[in-house]
């Protein structure tokens, strides 16, 4: 979605309210497609002392698999982004500078970079998911598994002491 500043540019303390929907449903991570919603992107941008300030936020609902024991479940997912926008840049260092073409941003763009430099590499159904049973496959959320546990061969000698007393 391009959106045209020229109308803020050099006038400060005017903003242009936007939102749009965007459509990641192409998006593969781990061989899953987890953007099966359409991400709303809601956002401003602000001319203050003339100078642009871009804000949005993208939202959706992924269908999730847990990392750890490989169940399925639905996570909401809020991505901030901000930046300023220029019509030209004096330093190529900062990120956070975008430049303007023909004084317009691609917010479409801007939200698609930012939603998807945020997706977890990790995704767990919850902070203390226990996994599963290495040996068994057991879900161990759902109780212990009924497996013996392997003694650590350098502690085998004080396993057979204990099993004598």
């Amino acid at each position: 979605m391009l959106i045209d500043v020229r109308p803020i540019l050099h006038t400060p303390g005017k903003r242009l309210d936007f939102q749009f929907a965007l459509d990641l449903s192409d998006l593969e991570f781990n061989g899953r497609t987890p953007v099966n919603e359409s991400v709303t992107v809601r956002g401003e941008i602000r001319n203050s002392a003339d100078v642009l300030h871009l804000e949005l936020t993208a939202e959706t609902t992924l269908d999730a698999v847990c990392d750890r024991c490989g169940k399925e479940f639905r996570q909401e997912k809020t991505v901030p982004y901000s930046c300023v926008l220029a019509e030209e840049v004096q330093s190529e260092d900062n990120d956070e500078i975008v430049l303007l073409e023909n004084g317009k941003v691609d917010a479409e763009d801007l939200a698609r970079t930012a939603f998807i430099l945020d997706m977890d590499t990790k995704t767990l159904c919850s902070e203390d998911c226990k996994g599963l049973c290495p040996r068994c496959g057991a879900d161990l959320n759902l109780g212990p598994c009924s497996c013996k546990k392997e003694i650590d061969p350098r502690m085998a000698a004080l396993a057979k002491l204990l099993e004598n007393n």
